[in-house]
């Protein structure tokens, strides 16, 4: 047999959630505010196959470029062959969260004004 092509192979494990995290979605998800600017971490959630980032985008971390009702555009650097792209991707709120890269970068600012 050879293997599928299609956009979840080898997602097992990648969209699966974590033990006696099944079910309803928290509505804390929903209440975050996203804004331009904003540095995200895209990963994709099994429970909402709506609005759900390609396997490639998993784990990557983007700008938000654009802010809509339920979804998000996001900017983010992809590697095709030799060159770096920065691609635009719409995603839902449900796949993204906050980035704490941000958070240590502001902590190690005020480190050095002091």
């Amino acid at each position: 047999m050879t293997n599928t092509k299609g956009k979840r192979r080898g997602t097992r494990y990648m969209f699966s959630r974590p033990f006696r995290k099944h079910g309803v979605v928290p509505l804390a998800t929903y209440m975050r505010i996203y804004k331009k600017g904003d540095i995200v971490d895209i990963k994709g959630m099994g429970t909402v196959q709506k609005g759900m980032p390609h396997k490639c985008y998993h784990g990557k971390t983007g700008r938000v470029y654009n802010v809509t009702q339920h979804a998000v555009g996001i900017v983010v650097n992809k590697q095709v062959k030799g060159k770096i792209l920065a691609k635009r991707i719409n995603v839902r709120i449900e796949h993204i969260k906050h980035s704490k890269s941000r958070d240590s970068f502001l902590k190690r600012v005020k480190e050095n004004d002091q």
